[in-house]
Order: C-alpha cells, then sequence, then structure tokens
C-alpha cells in the first residue's frame, strides 16, 4: 500500500499509532458525534488490512473482539497498516438497535450516496473514507437478536486472495455465499478488496467462544497476508466448505421447543423441535428437510408461521463436517476461574 495515509483530513504517518475521530453527523439534541478509528502504521511496508464491527448497532461481539485485538502483543511484528474500527453504526449502538435512525439496514446501503438518506451518506463516507483506502477487510458480525450463529466465515470463495484469508481463519465452516446487493462485502467486491463476514453468536450477547475465535482468526489471517510472521503450527482441522444452507422454518405458529444443539449433524427427517400451543393440547413436529450441520437457529421460543427455526448447511460429507465442529468447540472450549484478574479473562 502507498506510505500515505489520510483519515477525516487527518496524516497517519508510518510507525504511528493513533486515533481518529471521524466526524459523523450530529444527534438531533445537535450532540456531536464521532466513530472512532483506530490505525497501526508499521514502517515496514505492507497489507493494511481493516476490521470492522457493528454496522448493525446490536451485534456487539465484534466490538469486543476488536478491543482485544488492539491490546495483542502481535501487533508489535506488525508489517503494513491494521485499521480497526470497534463500532461503524454508532446511532443504533447508542440505542442497542440493529437499524439506524431512518429505520435503513446500513449494510443494505452501499456504496451509498453523499447526498442520499442517511443510511446512504454514512455508507457512502464509511465506504470511501476508510475501505477504499484498505487493501484486505474482515468485517464482525452476529446473529439477528433472538437468534444464534456457529462461528463461521462467509465469502467468495472462487477468489484466491479471500480463499486464503478464509482458510487461514480457525473456524470449522465455511460458507461460499453469494455476493448480496447493497452490502459492504459486494461493495469491496467491486473495489477488487478481498473479504470475509465473520459471523457468531448473538446480538447485545458476549459469546466468549466466538470472541477468542474471532481474535484468533484475525491474527492468523494477519500472518497469512504477510502483516505478522509466519508460525510452523499443524493445524487440528481443516475448516468444511458448505456449498448451500437453508432455514427450517415455522408450519404453524406456538410455542417451539429445540430438541438439537448447534452446531449438530442431522439427517434428513430428523426432529428438529416441537411447536405446541400455549394451552399444551396441540403439538406438531419439526423435521429436517435434507442433511447437515446446524449454523444457526432460534433462542426465542415464541414463533409465527413462517418465522425461521433453524439454518441447515449442506456438505458433500456432512460427517467429516460434524468432526470438525466437535474439534473446533474443544479448541475454544472456555474455562472459567473466577482467580483470574485480567482484562481478557473469559467474559461469563
Amino acid at each position: 500500500m502507498t506510505t500515505e495515509l489520510i483519515i477525516g483530513g487527518q496524516t497517519i504517518r508510518p510507525g504511528e499509532r493513533q486515533i481518529v475521530e471521524l466526524t459523523l453527523p450530529p444527534l438531533i439534541t445537535h450532540t456531536s458525534l464521532h466513530m472512532p478509528v483506530h490505525v497501526v502504521r508499521s514502517k515496514r511496508n505492507g497489507p493494511r488490512l481493516l476490521v470492522c464491527a457493528a454496522l448493525h448497532g446490536d451485534e456487539i461481539n465484534g466490538v469486543e473482539i476488536i478491543r482485544r485485538l488492539m491490546n495483542h502483543p502481535a501487533l508489535a511484528q506488525i508489517r503494513g497498516d491494521l485499521v480497526a474500527i470497534p463500532i461503524v453504526n454508532i446511532y443504533g449502538f447508542i440505542h442497542q438497535i440493529r437499524y439506524l435512525p431512518d429505520r435503513r439496514d446500513l449494510n443494505r446501503c452501499f456504496p451509498g450516496s453523499e447526498k442520499g438518506s442517511m443510511a446512504g451518506r454514512l455508507a457512502h463516507l464509511f465506504l470511501n473514507e476508510i475501505v477504499a483506502k484498505c487493501s484486505h477487510g474482515i468485517d464482525l458480525h452476529t446473529a439477528a437478536i433472538h437468534r444464534d450463529n456457529l462461528p463461521q466465515i462467509r465469502a467468495t470463495l472462487d477468489d484466491p486472495a479471500t480463499c486464503q484469508m478464509a482458510n487461514a481463519f480457525p473456524v470449522s465452516v465455511l460458507l461460499d455465499a453469494a455476493l448480496r446487493p447493497g452490502t459492504i462485502r459486494e461493495a469491496a467486491g467491486r473495489l477488487g478488496i478481498p473479504w470475509l463476514v465473520y459471523e457468531a453468536g448473538e446480538a447485545l450477547r458476549f459469546d466468549e467462544v466466538a470472541i477468542r475465535a474471532g481474535v484468533r482468526g484475525i491474527i492468523q489471517v494477519m500472518r497469512e497476508i504477510g502483516m505478522l510472521p509466519k508460525r510452523k503450527t499443524k493445524k487440528p482441522y481443516v475448516p468444511q466448505v458448505a456449498k448451500s444452507s437453508y432455514w427450517v422454518r415455522a408450519a404453524q405458529s406456538g410455542i417451539y421447543r429445540s430438541l438439537i444443539p448447534m452446531g449438530a449433524q442431522v439427517a434428513r427427517g430428523d426432529v428438529l423441535g416441537l411447536i405446541d400451543d400455549p394451552y399444551g393440547t396441540t403439538d406438531i413436529q419439526v423435521h429436517a428437510p435434507a442433511a447437515g450441520i446446524i449454523i444457526g437457529r432460534t433462542n426465542l421460543p415464541l414463533v409465527y408461521e413462517g418465522d425461521a427455526l433453524c439454518h441447515i448447511a449442506q456438505f458433500k460429507r456432512a460427517g467429516d463436517a460434524a468432526n470438525v465442529v466437535e474439534a473446533f468447540q474443544s479448541e475454544f472450549e472456555v474455562v472459567f476461574d473466577n482467580s483470574i484478574d485480567d482484562a481478557d479473562a473469559p467474559i461469563q
């Protein structure tokens, strides 16, 4: 990347570490608002990686991942530049909601417009002031509110540079996901920037396994693309690629009781759960229409007809994928110790 880096009119020189306050439209009270941008620049040339979180204001796992990342001792060895933004959608974060004040989803508004809606203007600012100045990107997400995601990477795997990054990330599942119009991933793709989306956990909840895997994943991607020294370590498992996935939806309204845990392997026809009426007089079984691995599910028992209940990824060999999921869970198993006095002690 070029040695020049200017964000919000502020120049960050090689060898400097700064927090840039990118000016945003004020609140309706005229209270000023800024997007903090962490920048770590090395004097040694290399890639410029953007790591961002909370495009959806209620997705907070990424905020903690970036906090831990910025305190990681490996950054002392960095080549190139790291640009990290813990909270992109400051407005949604303040109100603990997914959307912006204009009720739009920021991650459906790219590339945006300088004279468009509020969401469009923020998308335009973020894309041109931050994304376009970087060579690689990792976008940190969780499932929507009342849903949970198994840690997974979503990316365009037919792009060699993106595939290289994805395989370096220590998750069990890679989703070869098509580009969706209006997303930051599509906008970055148009700029030729290799881009990963890390999905893990639930909105408004910290998930220690998801956080640990996210921090390690970013560090390992940095090693893979030459920002950090590589280590000769044998991978405990190889991520499995899912070429398709589908949601199982409720056939009737009622109270849903899930019977299969996250990450479990299911066969066609397996009972995933039961939907009862509130009075316990009738219930129906929810069956898996095809084999696969559960990579997402609802955590809310109250469902309406048509609600998404369970997200199942399909693989060529579901048994192999199930073994990798088990290895991942063992790798990041959390042992809680109340005697630990550490800023990065496991969140319980």
